[in-house]
């Protein structure tokens, strides 16, 4: 006889879902470390290394046991996160405070995992790109991928003149912002070395990685898909109208996507489950949000890439965005009453 009787899943542990986040990440890390060299590699695991120095020492300040939450792998996710997010060139000193800042300030000064209102690993970025704009801006380019010259850059003198450039996004929002240089977006990415098919050289193929471990998130169910395909479709689609509207002022939806940390903020950050919206309506919105902000910073603002500023400016709107969007109980035709 069958049995039809209802099953419950039983409930996946923290640790099981930031190994297998980690484990997501890795096809991104790969082509990164294919285009861009090993650099990567000294900085995750910098990264790592103080991050769980960081935990341990927050751990026990607050009388938490250490070995119990040092392992979970919450703090691992978010070094990984930060290197990824930070030039891989960057001095030692650059993310070590940027992981120190996530760790003990964002994360643990308010309450620990699951407390933080704001997303550390973009508040880490945020904070280093407003006092050190100049170290976050030097990048390796494809070619320049020898692990001497970057140790050098990251532990020893910096003098990158030979192994940096500007990213694409960079490259393209400068060229567009002068005015005696009377640049289009079709010249810009016919001239530029940083440029390839559909994005940045080697960006594109990174993107890609994070897209196959996005979407091995999906099949494990570790996020829903209203933030991923929210974020990837609103900037699809406003880029892709600007760029009808005017394509010498506006990159299409393709150099949008795949150039920068679109990928890895749809899958990776965007989906952060403590400091984004939790009501299935909320998380379309949050996300959109993020999406709409981003390409608005990257076309009219200061710097090349807004997804960090779009992450934390929604990161103070999510519970109100949960207020407004929360469904009716069972059992009840409307909505709970929104408290003001």
């Amino acid at each position: 006889m069958l049995n039809n009787s209802p099953y419950f899943l039983k409930p996946a542990s923290v640790q099981s879902v930031m190994l297998r986040v980690l484990l997501a990440l890795l096809p991104g890390i790969a082509a990164y470390v294919w285009f861009f060299g090993a650099a990567i590699l000294v900085q995750i695991a910098l990264a790592s290394v103080t991050a769980l120095a960081a935990e341990a020492v927050m751990l026990h300040l607050r009388g938490k046991p250490v070995m119990m939450f040092l392992g979970d792998g919450s703090a691992l996710v978010t070094a990984w996160l930060i290197a990824l997010t930070f030039p891989p060139i960057a001095p030692w000193w650059l993310t070590v405070v940027g992981v120190l800042a996530a760790i003990v300030v964002a994360k643990h000064l308010y309450g620990g995992l699951g407390q933080n209102p704001f997303n550390p690993a973009m508040v880490a970025f945020a904070l280093m790109i407003v006092a050190y704009p100049s170290l976050m801006s030097q990048w390796p380019g494809v070619g320049f991928s020898d692990l001497a010259p970057q140790l050098n850059a990251i532990f020893g003198p910096r003098q990158l003149d030979a192994i940096t450039m500007a990213t694409p996004l960079d490259a393209l929002r400068t060229a567009l912002h002068t005015p005696e240089a009377r640049a289009t977006v079709a010249g810009v990415l016919g001239s530029d070395a940083s440029f390839g098919n559909i994005g940045g050289k080697g960006w594109e193929w990174v993107a890609a990685g994070y897209f196959l471990g996005g979407v091995y998130l999906l099949q494990q169910r570790i996020i829903t898909w209203h933030m991923p395909v929210a974020f990837l479709a609103t900037l699809l689609v406003i880029s892709g109208g600007f760029s009808l509207y005017d394509a010498t002022r506006f990159a299409g939806p393709s150099f949008q996507l795949f150039t920068g940390g679109a990928m890895l903020a749809a899958f990776f950050i965007v989906t952060d489950p403590v400091s984004g919206c939790t009501t299935p309506r909320g998380k379309l919105i949050f996300a959109a949000g993020i999406a709409l902000l981003t390409w608005v910073i990257r076309t009219f603002g200061a710097y090349p890439d807004g997804i960090a500023f779009a992450v934390l400016l929604l990161n103070i709107a999510a519970p109100l965005i949960d207020m407004y969007t929360q469904p009716p109980v069972f059992g009840h035709k409307n909505k709970p009453a929104a408290r003001p």
